[in-house]
């Protein structure tokens, strides 16, 4: 009888240390692993063979099961391809090429757009605000303005208004300086004509005293031919 229960006593020990080691073991499986580049060489080289395998074995479940098409590219830390395809490789890059490019201009008329309505929105408030904005320096849609934007508006009125007042000041003056010129050209215009004038009048004086002489030769000459009896000499 002791022996029955020794072996018992022996059997319940086995299975509780089976169970203890069960559940270490499953601690250690499921102890998570941190994700960050293995520094060991070899480590590296079999963790990349391992998971690349995986990662394969997983995407062929997947192309099987769902009949999916998929296209896998990796290359190693050495800089060696690993590829796998569950149809064609080129077509199936050729394919994601396409969409990507057709993705590209469908997008681009859709952002364009969007900016335009938003440059849209913008200038619209901005006529709005600016048309008010006159409307109140006109005098115009004062009744929801507080004493501050009064002011401000006044302020706004004045520095306006001494802006014309400088702006006609400035063309009052060019005009002003403009007619000065053309007075000061008109004026030595004139002087130019009144010598030339002068110049002519005197040449025309002396041109009349010299006729004057000749015909006053003439006139004695041909009384004294008379006189003497004497052939007029022409």
């Amino acid at each position: 009888m002791a022996s029955g229960v020794d072996s018992f006593y022996f059997l319940s020990l086995g299975f509780s240390l089976l169970q203890v080691v069960k559940c270490d073991c499953m601690k250690m499986v499921r102890q998570k692993i941190q994700i960050k580049k293995i520094d060991n060489l070899t480590a590296r080289q079999v963790t990349f063979s391992k998971r690349r395998r995986g990662v394969f074995k997983k995407a062929q479940e997947l192309s099987t099961l769902c009949d999916a098409e998929i296209a896998l590219i990796v290359f190693s830390a050495t800089g060696k391809l690993f590829h796998y395809s569950s149809s064609s490789m080129m077509q199936l890059i050729e394919r994601h090429r396409g969409l990507s490019e057709n993705s590209d201009k469908l997008g681009q008329p859709s952002l364009q757009l969007l900016k335009e309505n938003n440059s849209y929105a913008m200038l619209s408030k901005m006529l709005v605000d600016k048309t008010r904005e006159l409307r109140q320096l006109m005098g115009e849609e004062l009744q929801g303005l507080d004493m501050d934007e009064l002011i401000k508006l006044e302020k706004m009125v004045d520095g306006g208004l001494n802006h014309v007042v400088e702006a006609k000041n400035d063309k009052c003056l060019k005009e002003i300086s403009l007619l000065k010129k053309k007075e000061s050209k008109l004026m030595e215009e004139n002087a130019k004509l009144k010598k030339q004038a002068e110049k002519s009048e005197g040449t025309g004086n002396g041109i009349e005293q010299s006729n004057s002489s000749d015909c006053t030769s003439n006139s004695r000459g041909s009384d004294t031919s008379l006189r003497l009896g004497l052939p007029f000499a022409n």
